[in-house]
């Protein structure tokens, strides 16, 4: 009901009548409004500044003085924390010449389950410093490594050691899969 309501007033405000139809239309009806409304245009990201009252803990009312904050009104996804990437290009130094185990995510930036996975891949890799590498390769990028392994779905994790693969994990497990599949190849 409220969905009807909203878009009945939308369509009454934002569509301004062709200058042809208000020329036909009778002198009386709201089609003859010769007023019209452009659309907003997207630029972006935008903030917004309001004024708003700021109370105070220790303090038992609401001071009066008003500070300025600002709000983002459209939110891109925040990546602040990446894994490093690999390619085609550094595929044999990163992954097959590495010292220790390595983690490879296998991802798309299109794919869901894959943005979901690679928090806890980022942790696991802070967790296990030192002792495992953590890498992601775009599947879209790099398909003849992608072919090579024999991936088929996404997310795919498959851990290397010694130059060779020793366990694939397919899709978006729980981090306590991940950790004992880890946990199995790392150097004591």
């Amino acid at each position: 009901m409220t969905a009807a309501a909203v878009r009945s007033m939308a369509l009454h405000r934002l569509h301004a009548p062709t200058p042809a139809a208000a020329a036909m239309a009778p002198a009386g009806s709201s089609l003859a409004c010769p007023t019209t409304r452009r659309l907003p245009s997207f630029r972006g990201l935008r903030m917004s500044t309001r004024f708003a009252r700021v109370s105070h803990p220790k303090a038992q009312k609401v001071v009066s003085k008003a500070s300025r904050r600002q709000n983002v009104l459209c939110e891109a996804p925040d990546m602040t924390v990446q894994l490093p990437s690999v390619s085609k290009e550094t595929w044999q130094t990163l992954i097959l010449e590495s010292d220790i185990p390595v983690l490879v995510d296998f991802w798309a930036p299109w794919c869901g389950p894959c943005r979901l996975i690679e928090p806890t891949i980022v942790k696991l890799a802070k967790d296990y410093e030192g002792k495992l590498k953590c890498y992601k390769l775009n599947t879209d990028e790099n398909p003849d490594i992608t072919t090579q392994y024999g991936i088929r779905s996404i997310p795919t994790m498959m851990i290397f050691k010694d130059g060779e693969k020793k366990e694939a994990i397919l899709g978006a497990v729980p981090e306590s899969k991940l950790i004992s599949s880890i946990e199995k190849f790392l150097v004591r």
